[in-house]
């Protein structure tokens, strides 16, 4: 091998890990600089309004923000400048359907959710109460968490889902760009309150790979973007239960859920993901959406995304893993 050989790849484009590497780069920076601009921004604010603080959703709201947009600025900036990509490749386009895409995707997010919750009541490990809040707080929390779900799902669909996955499917390597972005998908939530490795590491793999399915069933962000905000949304803020360990992102939910145990079943202090419930409603769901006829992409977000120099060629090809039937 030559070393040009080393960075071209056949399809005269720098290879994908090369790639890889330069998008975390770029994330990086961007994430530095945004959120030392936030910094700068929230200390002259307090200089102006000495006796106002921002509560806590305010706070996680502005820093899923930065990371949101460290991660589409860097998908925006590789695409365009490494493979000469129209900005729509990155599936974030409203051209495409993509409320259509949004709701039937948010659809599925709660409807997988209440399924493990079913199946880890019927088997004793859950049972659920109304709190006695009042209809004002249940409906703030519902509306505010629902924001705040949304900002973190699309920071990490952006980070995981966009660009990293959509150029190793452009090099023929959809099995691997999927392992490799539900594994680092994992690995990012370990730090995650009453994380165990194990069953809870597992699924978070698992979720990784239905969200990337369901990205490459429509080759846009906006069906895994549903899914994702509205399976947190609806474990927190619907049935009251710890989100990926963490419980105080919804403080007034519609039921409050109780833990009865085993741990192995409903997760325990993690919450249903780190159960098997969990397991089974995340493997079901996957592979609805992998055989369902609801989703397909269009042509041309199928030749952005399923070959090197897709502007060079009239006619979508194969991506080579056959991972996804279409």
């Amino acid at each position: 091998m030559t070393l040009s050989q080393i960075f071209i790849n056949p399809a005269n484009r720098l290879r994908s890990g090369w790639r890889l590497l330069i998008f975390a780069i770029i994330f990086f920076l961007l994430l530095f600089v945004i959120s030392n601009g936030i910094r700068v921004a929230y200390a002259v604010a307090i200089q102006l309004a000495p006796n106002r603080s921002l509560g806590r959703f305010a706070q996680d709201l502005i820093f899923r923000t930065g990371l949101v947009s460290a991660a589409v600025l860097a998908g925006f900036i590789c695409t365009r400048w490494l493979e000469g990509l129209p900005a729509r490749a990155n599936g974030l386009s409203f051209k495409v359907p993509w409320l259509r895409e949004f709701l039937l995707g948010s659809v599925l997010g709660i409807v997988s959710l209440a399924l493990a919750a079913l199946i880890a009541t019927v088997a004793g490990g859950l049972t659920f109460t109304f709190p006695r809040t009042g209809f004002l707080p249940v409906v703030q929390t519902l509306a505010l968490s629902g924001a705040l779900f949304i900002v973190a799902a699309l920071a990490e669909e952006a980070l995981f889902r966009g660009y990293p996955l959509q150029t190793t499917a452009r090099a023929g390597l959809v099995s691997f760009g999927v392992l490799l972005t539900s594994v680092a998908f994992a690995v990012i939530h370990m730090g995650n309150p009453n994380f165990k490795n194990g069953l809870p590491f597992l699924n978070l793999v698992i979720a990784g790979i239905w969200f990337a399915v369901a990205y490459l069933r429509t080759r846009t962000l906006w069906l895994p973007l549903g899914i994702h905000w509205a399976w947190n949304w609806a474990l927190g803020s619907l049935f009251g239960l710890p989100v990926s360990g963490m419980s105080n992102l919804a403080p007034n939910p519609l039921f409050r859920g109780i833990d009865l145990g085993p741990s192995w079943l409903t997760g325990g202090d993690y919450g249903v993901e780190g159960g098997l419930a969990g397991t089974a409603a995340l493997i079901i769901s996957t592979l609805f959406i992998w055989r369902t006829r609801l989703f397909s992409p269009s042509d041309e977000m199928k030749r952005l995304t399923s070959q090197e120099n897709p502007t060079e060629n009239e006619a979508p090809a194969e991506s080579g893993s056959g991972l996804i039937s279409e």
